[in-house]
């Protein structure tokens, strides 16, 4: 009789309160379901039904520009060749065509053609996605929307940071989201939404019942911060490589994550990362599991630098890495003609995951079959045809010419310094004194407080440190030169790497690279000014290069010159200098 006496309060109370409680207003409702539709629409415009040239379904995509540039998975385009098409929520069919891969990552960069306004999506803050907050996932599942309406599935967001592991080497999914809106195949590729219609992801990989191939709740999305710092690389039009510590980890007896390994040629090793070493922050990530690394590790790609903390003995040491390659060059080539590519469903977790850690010459008329993936199933359009070359090594050579071209007509068309090789450079030591720097086509001489010195520039350049201590300061000077005198057609073997960090790690600035005389340079250039902030120079690919930061005001003698050089050699800094003066002793003839 108690328990019936309690349950008839429990039940009274439960009633009270359903009472008491504020019924919502069915215009509330309507008003918010009219909301959700309209997100609905907008994310909808941007989405991409993703067609071979034979007329076969391969997956989705999405917009990012009005111009056409739009994003999709590796897994995807690679089959597709260097030509496809996208149909959009218009009804229209477009042709598309390859631009920059990322197979490590699972992301491709591919541009549509016949409209300069696109319906782009908004970019999002995948940082700021937390589990919990609502999702919408868009595409093409099944490769149902005939008419290009693409199907959109809701749920939350129901993990962050997390790890997939990669198939072979290729599609590792690093810090990526998880969220059970349904991602069944034919949505890999498109896009991943908050619930104002931001992109805050590309959706890839899904958890499928066996038989079905239906989802099972469990989907996962590359982050749009960690493809944000990819961009600029996919617009080079190359096959791009996630980076490498050159060490590998473990968890010790605390689990703490510490280096098991290092190569004595790696950078790290070069900024005092050693072997027993305690990695406590990569990046922006605090670091507690090897997991943790290898999630902050894969979201970086080859060559950037990265802010490293690590500690030995209770103390810490805070340094600047510079990242190597997840593979080697001809490695990462060699599996991408393989022609059988794994398709991205979860791989099987191992028992033991290890520690895995001027005007450029024409584009060819007739270009050669694709060097990467499968090859194209059909004719390209001509559309296509004039926007695509192969080239070893890039998805796409056509762009990386565009973004030469673009780079050189900024330079060209603003005040530089004398196309010539004769300068007299002058000016002060920031720690005192002056410094004179005399140049020519053949030879360099330098006079600093702490003396004199030459460099023969008939020899190889790779011969050439002058002066001691600066990593080759005077044969920088020379690349610099060189590349105003003669342009990028016969400086040597130039490409465009992309967009990197230079001397902040948000101020990402346009790099163009060159090897001359054994020797690579790096020209780092502002991407509005085109100015250029900085120059490195590598005699050699395991030692450090010759910085030149380039600061202050730029005016010299009337000509664009920057004030302020400051000279580095691996962790020191040579000299600052203030520039002062640009003699010109033999004005070349510009007639």
């Amino acid at each position: 009789m108690k328990n019936f006496s309690n349950s008839i309060l429990v039940f009274g109370l439960l009633a009270l309160a359903a009472s008491a409680a504020e019924v919502v207003p069915e215009e509330q409702v309507l008003r918010a379901q009219a909301e959700r539709i309209a997100v609905v629409q907008k994310i909808s415009e941007p989405t991409l039904a993703i067609i071979d040239t034979a007329g076969q379904g391969l997956g989705s995509g999405v917009v990012i520009s009005a111009d056409g540039y739009a994003l999709t998975n590796f897994h995807v385009a690679s089959p597709c060749g260097p030509a496809m098409k996208c149909g959009m929520t218009n009804g229209q069919l477009y042709d598309a065509v390859i631009v920059g891969m990322d197979p490590t990552g699972d992301v491709a960069l591919i541009k549509l053609f016949g409209r300069d306004d696109f319906p782009a999506a908004e970019m999002g803050d995948s940082d700021s996605v937390r589990a919990g907050h609502w999702a919408y996932v868009v595409g093409n599942p099944f490769a149902l929307s005939d008419d290009f309406q693409p199907s959109v599935s809701y749920g939350i967001i129901s993990g962050v940071h997390r790890y997939q592991y990669p198939a072979g080497t290729l599609l590792e999914y690093a810090d990526c989201l998880q969220t059970d809106a349904a991602i069944n195949p034919g949505n890999s590729g498109g896009p991943l939404f908050d619930a104002a219609g931001r992109l805050v992801g590309i959706n890839g990989r899904g958890s499928f019942e066996k038989r079905g191939r239906v989802n099972v709740g469990v989907g996962y999305a590359i982050s749009i911060n960690q493809i944000k710092r990819f961009l600029g690389y996919l617009k080079s039009g190359r096959i791009v490589d996630h980076a490498s510590l050159g060490a590998v980890v473990s968890a010790n007896e605390r689990g703490q994550v510490v280096v098991d390994d290092i190569l004595d040629d790696s950078d790290a090793f070069r900024r005092g990362l050693r072997y027993g070493d305690q990695l406590v922050r990569f990046g922006d990530y605090d670091l507690a599991t090897v997991n943790g690394f290898k999630n902050a590790l894969g979201t970086f790609p080859r060559g950037w630098r990265v802010p490293l903390v690590f500690r030995r003995q209770g103390r810490e040491y805070e340094c600047l890495v510079r990242l190597a390659g997840h593979h080697r060059q001809a490695e990462l080539l060699e599996l991408l003609e393989e022609q059988n590519l794994p398709q991205p469903e979860i791989p099987k977790r191992p028992d033991d995951p290890g520690n895995p850690d001027e005007p450029l010459p024409e584009p060819p008329k007739q270009p050669k079959a694709p060097e990467f993936g499968r090859p194209a199933k059909a004719r390209m359009a001509g559309v296509v045809k004039e926007h695509y070359v192969a080239r070893r090594g890039y998805a796409n050579y056509w762009y990386n010419q565009v973004e030469q071209v673009r780079i050189w007509k900024k330079i060209s068309s603003g005040k530089i310094p004398p196309g010539g090789y004769d300068w007299v450079v002058a000016g002060k030591v920031e720690t005192g004194g002056d410094f004179r720097i005399e140049l020519s086509e053949g030879r360099g001489d330098i006079e600093m407080p702490l003396g004199a010195s030459s460099a023969d520039f008939t020899l190889p350049v790779t011969e050439s440190s002058s002066p001691p201590g600066s990593g080759g300061l005077l044969a920088a000077l020379h690349g610099w030169q060189r590349l105003l005198a003669v342009g990028l057609e016969k400086f040597g073997d130039v490409y465009y790497l992309g967009t990197l960090p230079w001397d902040k790690p948000d101020h990402l600035v346009d790099c163009l690279v060159g090897m001359y005389g054994g020797a690579e340079y790096r020209f780092y250039f502002d991407p509005e000014s085109a100015d250029l902030v900085g120059i490195e120079f590598f005699r050699t690919s395991d030692d450090d290069p010759c910085e030149i930061h380039f600061e202050g005001p730029w005016d010299v003698d009337g000509l664009s010159l920057p004030r302020r050089w400051v000279v580095r050699y691996g962790d020191q800094v040579y000299a600052a200098l203030e520039v002062n003066s640009l003699d010109r002793p033999k004005r070349p003839n510009t007639e």
